[in-house]
């Protein structure tokens, strides 16, 4: 009895201690092609169960980070983790990852139950048990039925199921998605958002998901990080990639934003004050601490963080409304700002009232009404 209750504790500790050790870990991970460096010195931890989205424009790195954790590239520098076991030179068969492309992948001449099956037939797992995972991953992905089918009779969005089904019924330690919904119309990426962070969640599964699209990963992740020119520039939670970037790329790339020429006019403590024109707003003042007072500024502030007032108010800016967008549930303004903005301002505004309170040519103020504004020296250079 002792020796049984022993090894419970052991095992109870030994998963302890596999919560605790990061899913996948990357420390300092270069890759070069040709000599020139798609990927900077990559440090990254992604901790069990987490949905980690890689966010950036194309040629940023991201797709080259996902298949170095797959195995389907060779780091130069650096080495990598997959629950604390080094795998920087292990084959990609034998890291135990799942992972969905943008093209699916799926062998044409094969039944759906035969794709999802190929990676356990790979692995020597006994036929009933194959027949049995199957089916459960089949009615996972909501598919119960369809295993006879061929990929051609399936819908796109029915293919990615069963992509994702074969990436699932392995049991993966990590699961990595490459742009699964590029090929999916609007409303079909939406819904199978919705059902890809279901899954997630239900089994606890590592996930490392590869988007441009900032919508998707502002909606489905636990964390961002936000990559350029083959580096990471911020990892944070969504919330705070969007209210709190960490410099200029990031705060340009992620959501519709508003860049206003100011300058540093105090600083206090942790907040700083720019200013626009006439008009004065607190900032973080981390990221100005090396410019001094009266130093040019980039000020970004979000379109739905203006109000609209009187053209004249006091501590407001002067603009002419150039053009109304009807978005359905509210309003796009553009509005032409002298000496501030080098194009229109985007205000976005609830309901549809600014259809007839601000019709183009009208003469309106604008005012800042948050405190999500943050400020950045201007880039240099191209």
């Amino acid at each position: 009895m002792l020796m049984h209750t022993d090894r419970m504790g052991a095992t109870a500790a030994s998963e302890a201690g596999r919560q605790d050790r990061p899913a996948v870990q990357l420390d300092g991970v270069t890759k070069r092609f040709s000599g020139s460096v798609a990927l900077h010195e990559a440090w990254l931890k992604i901790q069990q169960s987490e949905f980690m989205t890689l966010l950036g424009p194309s040629g940023c790195g991201k797709t080259t980070l996902l298949n170095l954790v797959a195995g389907f590239l060779e780091a130069d520098s650096g080495e990598i983790f997959i629950e604390g076991t080094l795998v920087t030179e292990t084959p990609a068969h034998q890291r135990e990852i799942g992972i969905v492309f943008q093209s699916y992948a799926l062998f044409p001449h094969m039944s759906v139950a035969n794709n999802i099956a190929y990676g356990l037939k790979t692995r020597g797992i006994d036929r009933k048990e194959i027949a049995r995972r199957v089916d459960e991953a089949l009615s996972l992905v909501k598919l119960d039925g369809f295993g006879e089918r061929k990929p051609r009779q399936l819908s796109g969005g029915q293919q990615q199921r069963v992509a994702l089904a074969r990436a699932l019924v392995i049991k993966p330690k990590v699961l990595l998605l490459d742009e699964p919904f590029s090929a999916l119309d609007k409303n079909l990426r939406g819904s199978m958002q919705v059902e890809l962070k279901q899954i997630q969640r239900e089994l606890g599964v590592t996930t490392i998901f590869v988007t441009h699209d900032q919508g998707e990963a502002l909606s489905m992740s636990d964390r961002i990080a936000v990559m350029s020119a083959g580096r990471i520039r911020q990892v944070a939670a969504p919330r705070d990639v969007y209210r709190r970037p960490a410099d200029h790329f990031v705060a340009s790339f992620v959501g519709d934003v508003n860049v206003l020429a100011g300058c540093l006019a105090a600083r206090h403590g942790e907040v700083a004050t720019v200013s626009i024109g006439g008009m004065h707003i607190e900032v973080p003042a981390a990221p100005l601490a090396k410019l001094a007072i009266g130093d040019v500024v980039d000020v970004f502030v979000r379109p739905e963080h203006f109000a609209v007032t009187s053209a004249r108010a006091p501590g407001s800016l002067p603009g002419t409304v150039t053009a109304q967008i009807f978005q359905g549930d509210h309003i796009d303004l553009y509005i032409e700002i002298a000496d501030v903005a080098r194009k229109a301002v985007l205000l976005r505004t609830a309901g549809s009232a600014a259809l007839s309170s601000c019709p183009v040519g009208a003469e309106v103020g604008l005012i800042v009404e948050s405190h999500d504004v943050v400020a950045f020296a201007p880039e240099t250079g191209g």
